[in-house]
């Protein structure tokens, strides 16, 4: 368990699926502007992005692109279930051309829109670390960006005792699909990435369940490490998660959350200049 430091540990808390309800939309930026959040990785193909995104850039958050394999949303592409991307993925048998012309695709959309390049690139449902797909992101990321503070997310799981045995299970798959090999690559091509991750759960329980899963990643979170979760300020009904982002975003809203930072010496980090946070190192 961590103790209180003398300097409080500067944590990312960052809201993923930007750009996918305008429910998810609104709760990320209420939650943004109570300092709850540091950053959002935007499903950049979307049907909500381009019309929320003149509010994402008067945030004080970071913003990534979310690369998307996954989720069709009304676009073509290669979008496959998760378990299958998976398997294609680890047998080499995803088309390289496609992959990267649609990692292009996404960032070109990003940049489209916002003007800018992106703070930081992560998967949805961590694809980005998937063998192909984490080759294919690398080049992309390498030609575009070389010398920007550009980083990525990193699935490696914090130490976390206190979290029920199955979710710990749950993380060190996320983790075992990737995490390793893409982080040593990642910091041969010269990106940073956060030190540890945390947020990884089933999406049930409610409030009270999440509730006390946050009091707990907090408990044992270090300097530099990611946050991940999935606010909306109200439940949308075509949202297969969405009782559950409201009971996060409820949370995520309390004076509680306020109180478990000063307690466990944490600071959620709103950079503001897009760069990536001083706490964010090579693994």
């Amino acid at each position: 368990m961590n103790t209180t430091p003398d300097r409080p540990r500067h944590i990312i808390a960052c809201a993923d699926d930007f750009g996918m309800n305008p429910d998810i939309d609104v709760g990320i930026l209420r939650l943004a502007q109570l300092g709850r959040l540091s950053a959002t990785s935007c499903l950049v193909e979307g049907p909500q992005f381009r019309r929320d995104a003149a509010a994402l850039k008067y945030s004080p958050l970071q913003t990534g692109v979310h690369l998307n394999f996954t989720e069709e949303l009304d676009v073509p592409g290669l979008f496959l279930p998760v378990s299958t991307l998976i398997m294609r993925a680890y047998a080499r048998r995803l088309d390289k051309g496609r992959v990267r012309a649609q990692i292009a695709r996404q960032l070109d959309a990003f940049e489209d829109v916002m003007g800018r390049v992106p703070d930081f690139v992560d998967g949805h449902q961590h694809v980005h670390q998937l063998p192909q797909i984490r080759e294919a992101v690398l080049s992309e990321l390498a030609q575009r960006y070389t010398g920007s503070p550009l980083w990525l997310r990193y699935t490696g799981m914090r130490a976390q005792p206190t979290i029920p045995v199955r979710l710990r299970f749950k993380a060190s798959i996320i983790q075992a699909l990737g995490a390793g090999r893409f982080a040593r690559q990642a910091r041969a091509s010269g990106f940073a990435l956060n030190p540890g991750f945390l947020g990884v759960y089933d999406f049930h329980g409610g409030a009270d369940g999440y509730r006390a899963l946050l009091q707990s990643w907090l408990r044992h979170a270090c300097d530099g490490d990611l946050l991940m979760c999935h606010p909306a300020a109200r439940v949308n009904m075509s949202d297969g998660l969405g009782a559950q982002r409201a009971a996060e975003y409820e949370v995520l809203a309390s004076e509680s959350v306020g109180r478990w930072l000063e307690e466990f010496g944490l600071h959620i980090a709103q950079p503001g200049a897009r760069a990536a946070p001083a706490s964010l190192a090579a693994v």
